[in-house]
């Protein structure tokens, strides 16, 4: 008897080691992280842009834009902004639309605390907006709270939260406008606080960067300059403290503008997943259909050393047909979230190509070694 209620209890936590497996999907190994999936987003074509996170240890994304019907930029496609929420109540589950937001927004930031997730400013086919929203959920559905508005409207920035403060970095006040040096701070334990303007980074304005926290500093990685129309790919990289302020870091190996905001932090080092370099820019409306897609190369910043190494892939799934519909294999995203949640990283939909989304959700967790 004892030896069949060993058996039996072996058996068992096989068979919840092997369902938790299927319900996460892990699909492979590389270097430092396991690779996988959760369901994909409930749209056929996938958003980018979207704001991403966690509220009330549910997994939401919501609003982004895409290209409907098959349209792309080159063919007369036009760009379409939504204000869907969908959220997931954990990684075996089926996402759910829990709720709209206030108008069709995309391309802010997107914050996590424990009063609940933060977005800030983004945009629409309108115009930029100053709006920040909390978005809380419960029995079900989405609750919306309006907090301060920046002090102007921002799209394409990047931001992090250090303790009880959210700090936002660069960004677009128009769609037309070039990129800001803007550094802002919303103080969370303050009630009734509003952001307030900081000292910038001593280099170029930028968009599309790469925020990230430690325990001490505020990080801010690459981007890209827009000036006149034309981008400027960026390599530098910054470390910020209110007790020392800014900090110049090791340049970066490429550009990663674009890759999935925040870096993962992880005991002294951060990671960034991707991103564009800038090698097909000039290039991507003639490539149209043809484009390779974007960096699948993690690069770690080594935080005592100051310095940077390749740290492994992203993992990728191209599959025969992939250059005719890459949103159907997976491809490296850029202009999405890179949220923690439930011990997971996760990298939900985004853009694979030059107006291509996808609507899968790659996740990865750390290997201890």
């Amino acid at each position: 008897m004892r030896l069949k209620s060993r058996l039996f209890i072996l058996n068992l936590v096989l068979l919840i080691i092997v369902a938790d497996a299927n319900a996460q999907n892990f699909l492979v190994n590389k270097e430092l992280f396991q690779w996988g999936t959760l369901p994909s987003i409930p749209d056929s074509i996938g958003f980018a842009g979207s704001f991403a996170g966690v509220a009330d240890d549910v997994l939401i994304v919501a609003g982004g834009s895409n290209f409907p019907n098959g349209g792309t930029p080159w063919n007369g496609g036009i760009k379409t902004w939504y204000d869907k929420i969908f959220i997931l109540e954990k990684p075996g589950g089926q996402w759910k639309e829990a709720g709209k937001l206030p108008f069709r927004l995309g391309y802010g930031v997107s914050i996590s605390t424990k009063c609940g997730l933060v977005l800030i400013g983004g945009s629409n086919e309108k115009e930029h907006v100053a709006n920040v929203l909390l978005l809380h959920y419960t029995n079900g559905k989405i609750k919306i709270e309006n907090l301060a508005s920046l002090p102007f409207p921002l799209a394409n920035s990047c931001g992090a939260l250090l303790g009880d403060k959210i700090f936002i970095a660069g960004g677009l006040t128009t769609p037309s406008s070039s990129s800001e040096n803007k550094f802002l701070c919303l103080d969370l334990k303050q009630k009734n606080s509003s952001w307030k303007e900081l000292t910038s980074w001593p280099g170029p304005s930028r968009m599309m960067s790469v925020a990230g926290t430690d325990d001490k500093c505020f990080y801010l990685f690459s981007g890209a300059e827009l000036a006149n129309g034309k981008r400027a790919y960026l390599k530098d990289a910054y470390s910020f403290s209110e007790q020392l302020g800014w900090k110049k870091l090791a340049d970066l190996p490429w550009p990663v503008t674009a890759a999935p905001s925040l870096a993962f932090h992880s005991r002294h080092s951060m990671f960034v997943f991707g991103g564009d370099d800038g090698t097909h820019a000039d290039s991507a409306t003639m490539l149209k259909e043809k484009h390779p897609g974007f960096n699948h190369k993690i690069l770690r910043y080594d935080i005592d050393k100051n310095c940077w190494s390749v740290a492994g892939e992203i993992y990728t799934d191209k599959k025969k047909d992939a250059i005719e519909s890459p949103n159907n294999s997976i491809w490296p995203p850029v202009t999405t979230s890179l949220v923690i949640w439930k011990d997971l990283i996760v990298l939900p939909g985004g853009e694979v190509r030059p107006g291509t989304r996808t609507p899968n959700v790659i996740i990865a967790k750390p290997i201890s070694k």
